[in-house]
């Protein structure tokens, strides 16, 4: 009787002991549509040649976060490209690629896609479809061609199941891997800052950010602009030549004149995407500041707004980094769709 106690109670106990199981919630992914805000301009890039469904959005995140994209099955998409951080790879001043190897240029945030009029620091491909293909065939990043990738994902069935589920058969091609990472990425829309709730009424600046605001309207959003704040151009803005020896834009122009100018950035999610610059040499937003204000290095194509540098005092920099703070978007930045 006491052995059948014993065993009964070493039962009870390994069970009322033992750690439960993990519980994943499913998350819903409705809602993915094709989103204008009001009085933002038309974007470049539109779905009506890619007809969007949960379906095709979510092959396109399986894609954004599965390593198969690369060589060696180690690098993806998000390896470089963080929620937490705006899609940027936070911390890292040059993105590190394939076998470890050390990149040359800062990882851009990744949002509002659909509006870009080019993609890449030095602007090298115009559409947001095409994309993918330059970090998958960049030796320094994943490495591999298209060809070997569809190989690879036609020989799983966890995309044979995708693709039949996104486009009715289990066949990958390039077109669908292509249109499907458009479809999440191109639907990464931020526009729920405090600067946006600002501007629809529901918010109020504070007195920091609202001396930030003016000042930022009246000596940066000539570049800034907004309400994307980028106007998408290219220019040198006098960080100078390092030992990496970056032409910018005249790597794909071959024009003098397009020496070390790079694409302009947007500053939504600014605070959450450090390291800055095309090369992430600042690490906060008062170093970007005070190069702007101080350490402009003289060059023939420099922005003509530029030289000289911009008057900022002390008390400028602080107000302007206030308001830069509204532009983060925790909508965005926490929305479980687009979590890996």
């Amino acid at each position: 009787m006491k052995i059948k106690l014993i065993i009964g109670s070493v039962l009870f106990l390994s069970y009322s002991c033992s750690v439960d199981p993990e519980i994943i919630p499913t998350v819903k992914v409705d809602g993915i549509k094709e989103i204008v805000p009001q009085g933002w301009p038309t974007p470049k890039y539109n779905f009506n040649n890619n007809t969007l469904s949960t379906e095709r959005f979510l092959l396109g995140k399986a894609l954004f976060y599965d390593p198969i994209l690369s060589a060696n099955n180690t690098i993806s998409c998000g390896s470089c490209h963080q929620q937490f951080g705006a899609f940027s790879n936070v911390g890292h001043d040059l993105s590190h690629g394939i076998n470890g190897i050390l990149g040359t240029r800062n990882s851009p945030a990744l949002q509002n896609l659909n509006w870009n009029t080019s993609f890449m620091h030095d602007g090298g491909i115009l559409n947001l479809e095409v994309q993918p293909l330059g970090p998958i065939a960049n030796p320094i990043e994943h490495n591999e061609t298209i060809g070997n990738v569809i190989a690879k994902l036609n020989a799983t069935t966890k995309y044979k199941s995708l693709c039949q589920s996104a486009y009715g058969d289990e066949v990958m091609t390039s077109q669908r891997l292509l249109k499907s990472l458009a479809q999440f990425m191109g639907t990464m829309y931020s526009y729920n800052s405090k600067y946006d709730e600002v501007k629809k009424g529901t918010k109020s600046f504070s007195a920091d950010e609202q001396n930030g605001y003016n000042l930022f309207v009246a000596k940066c959003a000539t570049c800034h602009t907004e309400p994307l704040f980028t106007n998408y151009e290219f220019k040198n803005n006098g960080i100078g030549v390092t030992l990496l020896n970056d032409s910018g834009r005249a790597h794909i122009t071959n024009l003098p004149s397009d020496l070390y100018k790079f694409k302009i950035p947007s500053l939504r999610n600014i605070e959450k995407s450090a390291p800055y610059m095309h090369d992430g040499r600042f690490n906060t937003l008062e170093d970007c500041l005070n190069h702007y204000s101080s350490t402009i290095a003289p060059s023939s194509n420099l922005d003509p707004l530029l030289i000289g540098g911009i008057s900022l005092t002390t008390q400028h920099k602080k107000d302007i980094i206030s308001f830069l703070k509204t532009l983060t978007d925790p909508t965005f930045l926490n929305d479980k769709r687009f979590a890996e």
